[in-house]
């Protein structure tokens, strides 16, 4: 115990942490028993105090601070995109292909954009306006209102994985179908650089955040239906734990791209200016994310 108090459970062995969770629970079992009986009470109070010890060490982790973060995203989050990089994979997949679906469908049949796209997003395309431009006016609040509306949507798409990656395949449908239509309906408008001049600042991280929490999703998903040799509900535990792991990642890009949505994609700023950040932005997360990795131990 002394031990555990000075340098806590990260410098213990896998061995010694499955000694001192086996210890946890016997301490457990010897306070029930105590307790029962009416002589041990300073025995019991003993035995409390040190399993009020051992439950403060193990269960109060790394302390959590700026070091700690910056080692994550830049040794551990490679490590552990790299393993999902399969799920993420499929992610990409089934949104492309619905994306082209609803491209393809717009271009023939160009009333099935009303089906995604509102009567009011309709009538600026026609008076070849960008739908965005009220938000300059209101930077400020509405990076903040676009920063919760992505997140809500990438843990949505995350969760999704809980009832057997259906959720999760739902909301992939719904953001390849969406970016699809509205594409093939600028296109129709001739709206398609205004378009893609606007989406590519904040779209090089909020796209590829949103096809991670789809692939997190999936991983939960994948972990339900094919538990292999696991059991079931170790199955679904591993496939928890890696898919928390997978989408944490996430929330400073969509901090990021909130900000950019808010404040530069729908300012006057050049074009070209746009999709050089927009390239730039993309290549940097892509370097971060499959650079060589050379620490693979467990995560």
């Amino acid at each position: 115990m002394a031990q555990l108090d000075q340098g806590g459970i990260s410098q213990l062995s896998h061995a010694e942490l499955e000694e001192v969770a086996l210890l946890y629970r016997q301490i457990a079992a010897d306070l029930s028993v105590l307790r029962r009986d009416a002589t041990a009470g300073s025995y019991a109070d003993h035995v409390n105090q040190l399993l009020a010890r051992a439950h403060h060490i193990i269960y109060s982790g790394r302390r959590t601070n700026v070091r700690s973060m910056v080692h994550f995203l830049r040794d551990d989050y490679p490590v552990i995109f790299q393993r999902q990089l399969p799920f993420v994979a499929a992610a990409l997949l089934f949104s492309t292909a619905w994306g082209m679906f609803g491209a393809v469908l717009t271009a023939a049949r160009p009333e099935f954009m009303r089906h995604f796209v509102g009567p009011a997003m309709i009538s600026t395309m026609e008076r070849h306006e960008m739908w965005t431009r009220s938000v300059v006016s209101i930077a400020p609040t509405a990076s903040s209102y676009i920063m919760t509306n992505n997140m809500t949507v990438s843990f949505a798409m995350f969760a999704g994985g809980i009832v057997f990656g259906l959720g999760t395949l739902f909301y992939l449908y719904v953001n390849g179908m969406m970016l699809g239509v509205i594409g093939a309906a600028c296109h129709q408008y001739a709206m398609s650089l205004a378009l893609w001049s606007f989406v590519a600042p904040h779209g090089a991280l909020e796209l590829p955040s949103i096809l991670i929490a789809g692939g997190a999703g999936l991983r939960l998903g994948a972990a339900m239906l094919f538990p292999g040799t696991m059991a079931w509900r170790e199955s679904v535990a591993q496939g928890g734990r890696d898919a928390t792991q997978l989408v944490s990642g996430i929330v400073p890009l969509l901090v990021v791209a909130g900000l950019l949505e808010g404040f530069f994609s729908p300012s006057h700023a050049p074009i070209w200016l746009k999709f050089t950040v927009g390239g730039i932005l993309f290549t940097l997360l892509m370097i971060w994310l499959f650079r060589p990795v050379h620490r693979m131990q467990r995560i």
